[in-house]
């Protein structure tokens, strides 16, 4: 109830406001009227004898006057609300300038920045020895992936390239990993290796010799030693005696007959100076390089780590001598045996 009445109050308010408002002329002449006859009483006042004719001049120049003063009042006035206004225009147009003028400063210095990032970037490029097609070629591809309108397909490129940039910057400091076992980080390198790789197999790759990606990955070594002339040394590793199987002797003789030089040890055998290091599967590419996998309590492949830290490859490369020294060639296997 107070609201409603509060509120009809200001109402009528204004509508009586708005019924009273006299129009500016009608008041200006109502005031010069009102000068002009109090004028003419005064001067009718002060001497009675004077002309009447002399006394309404007087009282129309009085009111003429008082006309005028008024229409200056008014016109300094609205001057004042003119040039206030076109002040106020004039900041506010100052300050949309400026704020625009900072965007576009902002904006030109921002793509500066990007082209100055983007020609460094490509400098860097034609510099390395890492070929310049690339990278254009990738960042393309990219740009036309996005530009599909496909959300899936799109946040699926966002992700990989998310991944392979930051597989690039963790190589920066010569070393990388992933979980599991990545196939593909061995096929490629297995094509980039140009001299030798030494590789070690456990047996927890046992099965994976019976596996599409194996016929794969054997393939491409059996490429690498007919196209580049790459020597390729496999030591299988099993921990007891009797796990040196037919199995086994057939796996070793089919690898052999593609050119791969294969070994056999067990670690129950091994000498106590060898028995203590590493057993996990590892592949040294060029005596560069270190693929390494490392298996979890389950014996299944759960990390793949690349290091090509000068130190580390080294250690891999003694462990990899020790243990083949010791290793032995199995039945039908054209290496040489060798006693520890």
């Amino acid at each position: 109830m107070d609201g409603s009445s509060g509120a009809s109050t200001p109402a009528s308010g204004s509508s009586s406001a708005e019924g009273l408002r006299i129009p500016p002329v009608l008041l200006k002449t109502l005031v010069t009227a009102i000068v002009a006859t109090i004028a003419y009483v005064i001067t009718n006042l002060i001497d009675q004898e004077q002309d009447k004719l002399w006394q309404i001049a007087v009282s129309v120049v009085i009111g003429g006057a008082t006309l005028i003063v008024q229409y200056m009042i008014e016109f300094e006035r609205r001057l004042t609300q003119v040039v206030g206004g076109q002040r106020t225009h004039a900041d506010d147009v100052v300050d949309r300038l400026t704020a625009h003028h900072g965007e576009m400063q902002t904006l030109v210095d921002q793509k500066f920045a990007d082209i100055s990032e983007a020609t460094e970037l490509f400098c860097e490029l034609d510099r390395s020895v890492l070929r310049s097609d690339g990278v254009p070629r990738l960042a393309r591809s990219a740009t036309r992936v996005t530009s599909l309108g496909h959300g899936l397909v799109s946040d699926f490129a966002h992700e990989e390239i998310e991944r392979l940039a930051s597989m690039m910057e963790n190589l920066t400091s010569l070393s990388t990993d992933c979980p599991g076992e990545n196939h593909d980080w061995l096929m490629a390198l297995t094509k980039c290796a140009k001299v030798t790789m030494d590789a070690t197999s456990s047996f927890v790759e046992r099965d994976y010799w019976n596996s599409e990606p194996a016929l794969r990955y054997l393939q491409a070594q059996a490429d690498a030693m007919q196209q580049r002339g790459m020597s390729i040394r496999r030591l299988f590793i099993v921990q007891r005696p009797e796990h040196v199987d037919n199995d086994l002797r057939r796996l070793c003789e089919s690898q052999s007959d593609i050119g791969i030089e294969t070994r056999v040890v067990t670690v129950s055998e091994l000498p106590l100076r060898v028995r203590r290091g590493t057993t996990n599967d590892f592949v040294i590419f060029d005596d560069e390089l270190c693929y390494e996998v490392e298996p979890d309590l389950l014996q299944m492949n759960a990390k793949t780590t690349l290091n090509a830290r000068e130190d580390h490859v080294r250690q891999r490369i003694k462990r990899f001598a020790e243990l083949w020294d010791v290793g032995e060639g199995v039945a039908g296997n054209s290496a040489a045996t060798t006693g520890a």
